[in-house]
This record gives structure tokens, sequence and C-alpha cells, in this order.
């Protein structure tokens, strides 16, 4: 009855080799630490992609130069302080010495470009120093000695600062391993150093990884801050430009309604018209009607989703006053200089695009003078030439501490105001002023004397 109670697993008859069994997880223990030695095998094999020298890319030149100079001082200090302690203190001959202490320090020159290559280097010449002094010497501190206690971890600092994670744990797990076999034959009459080398390694390689890891880090984060203003300034200025696109269809579409009027109308004004160009006439109506057509439907794809198209004409200089009188009401004081005979005489001369982009040139310098100046006292001057309108809006300096002025962050004033003067031709140059006031001043063209608008 008891072998009937007994559950498959745990059945005494059950074959230790049988999947299952206690056999099958000791095999895939063992196939799972010979994968992991393979891996890590394959790490130490195969040295990192750069040979660049490290810190290579620092700023300032003495830095890149550290490396070269911290190599060139500890080969020069070690590789005779290891020559002088192999001779008298551990009895090693002066050939042999010589030949140690040259193997033992002088790739710290290449651990600058290749730190795995060097470190290959090292660890051979390591151990076999340390069977010479552990056999010529048995009750010296070994197995490793102190010269070669320091190059290792300098060494070591070089490797954390190059090698993957998984490449520094074979190159600690060949510490240790070649610590303790060594350490197993060392005399009990010398002070054992392998201990302290598996300690002092591990701390080092552990140290610099989380380093240079944190270093990477902050770099990726700089580059990302870096790709992610550069895409929000691009985001900003076509958000622009499909605003501007979105106002001007009101002027444009006036202008093809225009023509529209006047082809279907010809025939009945003009008398005596051929059939040939009642024809014609005919045709330009409706390639007006269709363009017209087609500059609705550009407009919806270019109007923003869950935004209602204005119904309002777009607005103008005669406006301007309209525009000072509510911004005065929002606490802002401001003199508006306006030749009024001037502008009205060569109103007729400003194109709609430059009529527009006046307006709204003024009103986006008046949202920054809230916006950064609030209460600072603003003046407004528009003026004439032959041949250009000049704006200036010019404010003095903040009664309140000013917030950062708006340049590529998520507010379109100065970029709508240098794509709109870009749009028409002209030129705008805004900056800060001494006393601490900000400046906008722009010249748009007026349209040329034989132009069919005007």
């Amino acid at each position: 009855m008891s072998s009937a109670t007994t559950p498959p697993d745990q059945s005494p008859d059950r074959p230790v080799d049988e999947p299952g069994g206690r056999g099958s997880g000791l095999r895939r223990a063992t196939a799972a630490v010979v994968d992991g030695l393979r891996t890590v095998g394959a790490s130490l094999a195969t040295p990192a992609g750069s040979t660049e020298p490290l810190l290579a890319s620092a700023p300032k030149r003495w830095v890149r130069m550290l490396p070269h100079v911290i190599a060139l001082g500890f080969v020069a200090t070690l590789i005779p302080v290891t020559v002088q302690v192999l001779t008298h203190d551990y009895g090693v001959g002066g050939g042999l010495a010589g030949a140690l202490g040259v193997a033992q320090v002088a790739p710290l020159f290449l651990a600058v470009t290749r730190p795995l290559p060097a470190w290959w280097i090292v660890i051979v010449a390591d151990v076999v120093g340390a069977i010479t002094t552990m056999a010529s010497a048995p009750d010296r501190p070994g197995p490793w000695t102190p010269m070669i206690i320091v190059g290792y971890l300098v060494l070591c600092c070089a490797l954390s600062l190059r090698e993957s994670r998984r490449t520094l744990l074979g190159i600690w797990l060949v510490t240790v391993v070649a610590g303790l076999v060594l350490g197993a034959f060392h005399g009990s009459g010398g002070q054992d150093t392998g201990v302290l080398l598996i300690v002092l390694s591990g701390a080092v390689l552990l140290l610099g990884s989380l380093l240079r890891e944190r270093g990477d880090a902050r770099r990726r984060l700089v580059e990302q801050e870096t790709i992610s203003e550069t895409e929000r300034s691009q985001r900003t200025l076509l958000e622009e430009r499909a605003r501007i696109a979105r106002e001007l269809h009101d002027v444009v579409a006036h202008h093809m309604s225009v023509i529209t009027v006047q082809a279907d109308s010809a025939p009945y004004r003009l008398d005596g018209l051929p059939d040939a160009a009642r024809e014609e006439f005919g045709s330009i109506a409706a390639s007006a009607r269709e363009s017209l057509t087609e500059m609705r439907r550009l407009l919806a794809v270019l109007r923003s989703e869950g935004v209602d198209g204005e119904r309002a004409p777009q607005p103008g200089l005669d406006r301007l006053p309209h525009l000072v009188e509510a911004t005065v009401r929002a606490g802002i004081p401001i003199d508006l200089s306006r030749p009024e005979l001037a502008i009205l005489t060569h109103l007729a001369k400003v194109s709609p695009a430059v009529d527009l982009s006046a307006y709204r040139i003024v009103q986006e310098a008046l949202s920054n003078v809230m916006r950064h100046a609030p209460g600072a006292r603003t003046t407004i001057t528009l003026s004439l030439d032959d041949e250009n309108l000049l704006i200036l809006v010019v404010n003095g300096p903040s009664e309140q501490p000013p917030a950062s002025l708006e340049g590529s962050g998520t507010g379109h004033g100065l970029v709508g105001m240098r794509e709109r003067v870009r749009l028409v031709g002209g030129t705008v140059d805004v900056g800060p002023l001494p006393d601490g006031g900000f400046r906008v001043a722009a010249r748009l063209p007026l349209l040329p004397k034989d132009s069919g608008t005007a």
C-alpha cells in the first residue's frame, strides 16, 4: 500500500538520469557552469573594439595626456624598484629580475590603448614571477610581491574604464583562481598576499566600472537632451509655419475669389468678345474655383486637430490701435508713434501678407513684453521709407524679475517673427538692451510700383 501512495518523482526505483531526476538537475547545473565559463573565456579573448587612448574624448588636452603621464610614471618607478627588490629581498638573479620587471610593468604603456592584451601579458608575467619568488624565497610575502600588486591595480583601473562587465568578471575570476592556487603552494613562513590582491582588484574593477557606466549614462542623457531640444525647436518651427500658412490662406483665397469674379463677369462687362475669349475667361474662372477648392483642402490638412477654423478676417495695421488699447488695459504702458497720413497714403503699397505680418510682429513683441517684462514701458514706432515698412518695438527694464527670454522653448514668439519676416523677404533684429530692456526691429518690403496688386 505504501508504494501505491509514493509520488512518482520520489519513487526509489526512479533512475537518477531519467528526466526530472537528480542526475538531470546536476547535468543542467554543470552545463550552465560550462556555458558561463565558455562565455567568460570568449570575453577574455575579445578586447573592446575601440583602441582610442583612455580619456581621448576629454575636451582639455592635459586631461587627454593624463593616462600617458600616469603610465610613464608607474613604469619609470616600478621597473627599477622591482629589479631591486627581486634581487636583494627574494634572491632572484639580476637578468631574470630585469626581465620579470619589464614584463610585469612595461605593458602599462599598452594599457592606455589596449588594456586587455596588456592584462594577458601582465598576468602571465605575474604568475611566472610568483612561482620564481616562492621557489627562491618561500619565507617572504607571496605569491604576489608589493610591486605586482601596485602594477596590477593600476592595470585594473585601465581595464574598468574600457572593458565590459562580463570581461571584468572574467579577469577577476582568473585573479581569484591564480591567487588561490599559488597561495596553496606558498609556505607558511611568509605573509599570504593572494587574498589581498583578490579583494583590492575586485574593489577597483567594481568601482571603476560603476564610474564608467555613470559617465556613459550622463553622456547619453546629454545627447538625448540635445536631440530632444533639436526636435522641439524643429517642431516649434513647423507649427509656426503651419499657423502662418493657415493665416495666409485668407489672403490667397481673396485674390483667387477676385480672379473668379472678374473672369465670370468679363463676358458681361466687355462687349464684342469673340467666342474664343469667352471660353478662355470661362476656363480661367473654372481653374480659379478649382484652386479655391484645393486651398480649402490644404487648409484642412494644416489645421490642428481639435481647433476650429477662424471665422474673423485676418487683422492688419488698421487693427493696431485696438491691440495697443487692449495691451494698455492689461497693465503695459505703451507709446504708439504712427504717422497717420503717411501710413494711410502708403497703405495701398503694403501687400496683404506684409500687412498681416506687421500686425503679428507687433502682437508677438507685446506678448513677450507681458510675459518677460510685465509693467515695462513700451514704445511702438511705425515708419515708412521709399521701399520698406519699418517697425520698432522697444521696452524698458522689467519692474519684476523677468523669466528667461523665449527662444527655442515651447513658445513661438521670436520663431514666428523670423518666419513671417522671411516669408515676405524682410529682415528682423531682436536683442536685449544695455539698460535691461529689449528691442524688436523689423523691415518689411513694400510692393513694387508696377505691382498689379498695388
